[in-house]
């Protein structure tokens, strides 16, 4: 056969493989593509679910929570507060650790599709996928959960509850308004921008209030969770070698009451020694400090602000009883 012959059929079947590789290009590239395009969503955050504690002193821990609280206890050192909310104490680790307040834990309505929106943003959390199957850590009937740790050592969990949480909108009518409801948990912070970057950027949480003891200062930044109400608290500008005293104010949980002074008189009716009187905090909301046998401070707070705030005005919805 002639050279020029061999030549031109040379050149049309790799003209060929060229035609078929651009094909399986475009099978396999189109795909990945799309997916790059659409990376997996971050489901609904809704509220804290569950804060725990750290005790030195359980027994007592527990009757002061018991009379705090005024409900009883669900189960060992665990109380139910309302149909969507929980207290949970453990036995402080030897030696005790310098963060007394043990995990936050929030609520949310996909915890499938929170595992895939984490793994995207190569946050690393536990539990792992066991042999291609997720087994999830199941702290009481019906919650499944995953749990990691903040950028400042925190320990986090999310929770999928079995049952849609009630929205802030129609909490009212369905939420009994003498339940207690933990509308913010408070911890110290050493790095604002690698938490905000966390909890803001990553996880969604959105600005509420920021403040501090004087105007031209900020000491506390306040965080709502994506779609609820509730809020994290960060506590700045704490020494690294403040006492237990002063990690348990800044360490801590705040109840919602409607009225602070008549959440005074239960509790002296519940027979829980007040240190303390209600006070106008710089949000200008009314509260109330008392604090457990290991001097964890507990924060009583009106839904609403009675006056204005210093430092800055509130960007987002307060909570409803």
């Amino acid at each position: 056969m002639p050279n020029h012959e061999l030549q031109k059929r040379a050149s049309s079947s790799s003209r060929a493989k060229r035609g078929i590789c651009f094909f399986l290009a475009l099978v396999f590239l189109v795909p990945l593509s799309a997916q790059a395009q659409n990376p997996p969503r971050r489901p609904r955050i809704l509220g804290i679910a569950e804060v725990s504690f750290f005790s030195t002193e359980l027994g007592a821990a527990r009757n002061f929570y018991g009379q705090v609280l005024g409900v009883k206890e669900i189960s060992p050192n665990a109380f139910s507060l309302n149909s969507e909310q929980s207290l949970a104490l453990f036995v402080a680790p030897s030696p005790v650790s310098p963060n007394l307040l043990a995990e936050v834990v929030f609520a949310t309505d996909n915890l499938g599709e929170l595992l895939k929106y984490l793994t995207a943003q190569k946050i690393e959390f536990t539990p792992k996928l066991v042999s291609g199957i997720q087994h999830w850590d199941v702290i009481r009937p019906g919650y499944s959960a995953l749990s990691l740790i903040d950028p400042e050592g925190n320990r986090i969990r999310f929770v999928q509850e079995s049952k849609p949480r009630v929205s802030p909108n129609h909490a009212q009518a369905t939420r009994p308004t003498s339940a207690p409801h933990i509308i913010h948990a408070g911890f110290i912070v050493h790095d604002r921008a690698a938490m905000e970057h966390f909890y803001k950027d990553i996880l969604g949480f959105r600005p509420y209030w920021h403040g501090g003891m004087k105007d031209d200062e900020t000491n506390w930044v306040s965080l709502q969770v994506p779609d609820g109400s509730d809020w994290i608290e960060f506590m700045l500008n704490v020494p690294e070698n403040a006492d237990q005293r002063l990690r348990g104010i800044m360490n801590h949980i705040a109840l919602g009451v409607t009225d602070i002074h008549a959440a005074q008189e239960q509790l002296r009716k519940n027979g829980v020694p007040l240190t303390e009187e209600p006070k106008i905090g710089r949000d200008g909301k009314w509260q109330l400090n008392l604090y457990d046998p290991d001097q964890t401070r507990i924060e009583f707070m009106e839904f609403t602000p009675v006056q204005k705030p210093c430092c800055s005005e509130f960007t987002a919805p307060h909570p409803k009883p």
